[in-house]
């Protein structure tokens, strides 16, 4: 059987306010906080509620045929947590149903895999605290932001122990391979890959209300049979999109969500399609072989790359600037500084600069201009590098790299008393199960 593996990002922009040079060490605010309400209302109300209210129902009519895939930025959750807390109890509704996995991704949905491993690593497992309180569950299965990846990103999501990771089904990186397969990290077997069907996943997200298009219009059995029509053996249809793509990229009014809506029954009706999360997947799938990415990938662009945020000198500069902070700032633990290092570092600021044409198109807000953004963002990163180094006005590099040494060790160290804490506690349950069964033994023996 096929099985589509349906999965939406939700994450929201928290936007940045003018901020000019006279600014720096004098305001210590960065946000916008009427445009992040009024945004984050908007998309709510015709995007995220009516296609998660859509989403429910189709699990309500299909019941486990139907599985869905989310992941959620740490910063998108805090600001629907903030102006549109509707939206997580409706997401708490659908994880009681066991239709739907949670992925991990990036808490800031920024770009720290392309620079610093640990920040990477404390970035990830934030979100995974965030999600597993939340919602109940761990997540086993890592979305990078924007679907970036590598062998040097897949190896270090190997090391942190997920199952597998998504991404992108770049034609520059298959070549002659189908994305319809199970493939591993070719650093570590043991992190296996979904890829995303680019085609049929931008039908929906990019193309569904284009009168244009020579598919136009897209109705939910010639897409089900699409998928039929596949060579036999390509059993894994991976469909990946923002979920905002059903309400706002493609309108309510374009019928996007009764498209939607009518996909579990076309595939029920076919008999030979149906649906399963990532993680089902991973489970019992093996993989058909390795996949090799030397080079960064992503789902940004014609060019699945990373250049929308890094191909220009200002976002480089920007970038470097930046995470030359990373390790005081996970020395510092400072909540407020942590709270700005978690919105500074979101990828969307880094997009704003970039010089490349899109055919997407890019809303840059505020800006006029990329030197716009890029001089806004600088003159916010530099009071923010202000506050940070005056946490440790009198350390240097040396000192920094000793108490971080310090720190690793001392992580170190609570990681193998919990390991043995863990291990004390289940001999201590098997201990007292023994003993509780021998003492029903001896009152049968008494009673004889």
């Amino acid at each position: 059987m096929k099985r589509i593996c349906l999965y939406f990002e939700i994450h929201q922009i928290t936007h940045l306010k003018r901020y000019r040079f006279f600014d720096i060490g004098t305001d210590h605010y960065y946000y916008d906080d009427f445009e992040n309400e009024r945004s984050i209302n908007n998309i709510a109300a015709n995007s995220y509620m009516p296609a998660l209210e859509a989403i429910q129902e189709m699990i309500g009519k299909f019941g486990s045929f139907f599985k869905v895939a989310f992941s959620i930025s740490g910063v998108g959750f805090e600001q629907l947590e903030l102006h549109a807390p509707q939206v997580l109890d409706k997401l708490d509704e659908l994880a009681k149903t066991g239709c739907v996995e949670f992925l991990a991704e990036p808490y800031s949905h920024g770009l720290s895999s392309l620079a610093n491993a640990e920040a990477f690593k404390a970035d990830v497992k934030k979100q995974m605290d965030m999600m597993e309180e939340r919602f109940g569950k761990r997540p086993t299965v890592l979305r990078n932001s924007s679907l970036i990846y590598s062998d040097d990103i897949g190896m270090m999501a190997a090391d942190m122990g997920f199952k597998g990771m998504l991404t992108e089904g770049a034609k520059h990186v298959l070549g002659w391979k189908s994305p319809h397969y199970v493939y591993h990290c070719a650093l570590n077997p043991k992190l296996k890959l979904l890829l995303r069907d680019i085609k049929l996943s931008d039908d929906i997200s990019l193309r569904f209300n284009n009168r244009e298009w020579d598919g136009y219009p897209l109705f939910a059995d010639n897409y089900i049979n699409e998928i039929a029509a596949l060579p036999e053996d390509e059993k894994v249809i991976n469909i990946f999109m923002e979920l905002s793509a059903l309400g706002i990229a493609q309108p309510l009014s374009s019928n996007i969500l009764e498209f939607l809506k009518a996909l579990p029954l076309c595939a029920q009706r076919n008999g030979n399609i149906g649906f399963a999360t990532p993680e089902e997947i991973f489970n019992d799938t093996k993989s058909v072989g390795e996949l090799n990415v030397p080079d960064t990938l992503s789902w940004v662009d014609e060019e699945r790359d990373i250049s929308s945020w890094l191909g220009n000198p200002m976002q480089r500069e920007a970038f470097n600037k930046l995470y030359s902070v990373a390790e005081r700032v996970r020395i510092a633990n400072n909540p407020m500084i942590t709270q700005d290092w978690d919105y500074l570092q979101a990828s969307n600021n880094f997009r704003f600069m970039t010089t490349k044409p899109s055919h997407v198109g890019l809303d840059r807000g505020i800006y006029s201009s990329p030197f716009d953004a890029f001089t806004n963002y600088m003159n916010i990163l530099g009071d923010f590098i202000q506050r940070v180094n005056a946490l440790y006005p009198d350390l240097d590099n040396e000192q920094l790299e000793q108490m971080l040494t310090l720190n690793r060790n001392q992580d170190e160290e609570l990681a193998v008393k919990d390991k043995e804490i863990s291990r004390l506690e289940a001999k201590l349950e098997k201990v007292e199960k023994t003993n509780e069964k021998l003492h029903a033994e001896l009152d049968e023996l008494k009673k004889a």
